[in-house]
């Protein structure tokens, strides 16, 4: 007995004494894990507030598109439902942040979005700015074109000199420029710009993802598929994450690990292709998005002006006072705003402040982007006016003993005013047009809904036909009115 007892403790200590140093080196990695988790500050982010902000080009169907839902517009698609159970596995709830394609990496990098689920295929170049999860679906490239030209595109070398379409900065335009020998590749940034332009024989072919591709020709019987086959042709899509962001990718992982193992993929399809072919009137389906992009676009127009006209004044005195600094200080952002394009003092404005801590949302940008810009024009605009004011109004105000300012708001502004209304009235509408330009980072204003409208319907002419009967709509009755209080003015001399 007190044999079997010293042998019963003999064994324990042996495995004790494997058991400890396995434990003891684990300890190290489990610590280390932990480390990593709690160094993650963008999971810990997204924990904090409750909610994870996924970008995504809402363009892309059946990927992501807009649908009209029981009377309200939603984003669709089986990378939102994706999105959907990533949020869900996390605990928190999905906040969307609908961009053009090409300024996504751009709002990941800058913190605007927490990640991309947007049909994003990871390359080289990507890889080096951001953090790829595991891919959650892998899908061939294809080619389309009309039907009587998809015979002729049967390999590679069937493209010389021919026009080719692809997306700005995705994998099917590296495609087009690598594959397609002596193909001439045209890449904008919309996939409904490039079925435009294929319907009207801009160009004679676009690469396209496999789901895309099936859903353009199932709408439009001119189409086919076409042959053509890349030596990659298949590409994995994955999530898009920041770098340093192990636990947010492992959770990430952890979802689409799920989504696979379920097979729930199959059904995200299902779902999305059944939104994507749902039938109804063309103006019951899309009339309310053409009303909200209208209104963001008169408010953005309204608002630009307004600051703009008060931003604009500051600086018009500014440049005719005599203290050198003022003055340089005037010409310098009048020369700049002037000598540079909208579009990138909108990316300015929106990844700027983002850097410098200031959560400003797309909408809020591109009201001070749009703000800015006018402020440059009105203020040339306003000194050209006084300057048309003559010089003898103010001396004969100075003499009567008004003040160098009263002399300037009671007798040269209201003529200047007077002077300048046409060309004011002529800043507002060229503000009502350009900021459409505002839609790359994702606000709704016309031109933004008019893309979504022609994404949603897979009808890429018409959309444009009643935005451009909107803005001539909107930019007639302004002329109207200007033309009104001009009379109205005259008279009153």
């Amino acid at each position: 007995m007190k044999n079997k007892v010293q042998k019963l403790l003999l064994l324990m200590s042996l495995l004790l004494g494997l058991l400890v140093p396995t434990v003891l080196a684990s300890t190290p990695s489990l610590a280390a894990e932990q480390t990593t988790t709690q160094s993650d500050k963008y999971l810990k982010k997204i924990k904090k507030q409750g909610y994870m902000t996924v970008g995504l080009s809402a363009d892309y169907p059946p990927y992501e598109f807009h649908q009209t839902i029981n009377g309200q517009d939603k984003i669709v698609g089986f990378d939102v439902s994706i999105a959907r159970r990533i949020a869900k596995d996390m605990g928190v709830k999905l906040k969307i942040n609908e961009m053009g394609f090409d300024a996504l990496l751009g709002a990941l990098k800058t913190g605007k979005v927490d990640m991309i689920i947007s049909g994003m295929s990871e390359t080289p170049e990507r890889a080096k700015q951001v953090t790829f999860s595991k891919p959650y679906l892998h899908v061939k490239q294809v080619v389309i074109a009309k039907k009587e030209d998809a015979a002729k595109f049967k390999t590679s070398a069937d493209y010389e000199g021919v026009a080719v379409g692809a997306q700005k900065q995705t994998t099917q335009e590296t495609l087009a420029h690598n594959e397609l020998f002596g193909a001439k590749v045209m890449s904008l940034q919309k996939t409904t710009d490039l079925v435009l332009n294929l319907q009207n024989n801009k160009i004679k072919a676009i690469v396209l993802e496999k789901p895309v591709a099936d859903a353009y020709v199932q709408q439009n019987k001119d189409f086919a598929i076409t042959k053509t086959s890349f030596a990659n042709s298949t590409k994995p899509t994955a999530v898009a994450m920041p770098k340093d962001a192990p636990a947010l990718t492992k959770q990430v992982n952890k979802s689409i690990t799920t989504i696979n193992q379920k097979g729930l993929m199959t059904k995200y399809k299902k779902d999305a292709n059944a939104l994507m072919f749902k039938k109804s009137s063309f103006f019951q389906q899309y009339g309310s998005y053409f009303l909200k992009g209208t209104l963001y676009t008169v408010e953005l127009a309204i608002v630009g002006v307004f600051f703009g006209v008060i931003l604009g004044t500051m600086l018009a005195f500014m440049k005719r006072s005599k203290n050198w600094l003022l003055k340089a200080i005037a010409v310098i952002y009048i020369e700049f705003i002037r000598g540079t394009p909208l579009l990138i003092q909108v990316f300015i404005v929106f990844f700027g402040a983002q850097m410098l801590g200031l959560g400003l949302s797309a909408l809020i940008s591109s009201m001070i982007a749009v703000s800015l810009n006018s402020g440059a024009y009105v203020a040339e605009i306003i000194r050209s006016g006084i300057n048309s004011v003559k010089v003898g109004q103010l001396e004969a105000a100075r003499s009567l003993g008004l003040t160098q300012t009263a002399s300037m708001r009671y007798v040269v502004l209201p003529q200047a005013i007077k002077n300048i209304l046409p060309a004011l009235g002529n800043e507002f509408i060229t503000v009502l047009k350009d900021s459409s330009v505002v839609s790359v980072i994702g606000v709704g204003e016309l031109m933004f809904e008019t893309g979504v409208v022609q994404g949603a319907s897979f009808k890429p002419f018409s959309p444009l036909i009643v935005a451009s009967l909107i803005y001539f709509v909107l930019t007639f009755s302004i002329s109207r009115l200007l033309a009104l209080a001009e009379h109205k003015m005259a008279a009153s001399n």
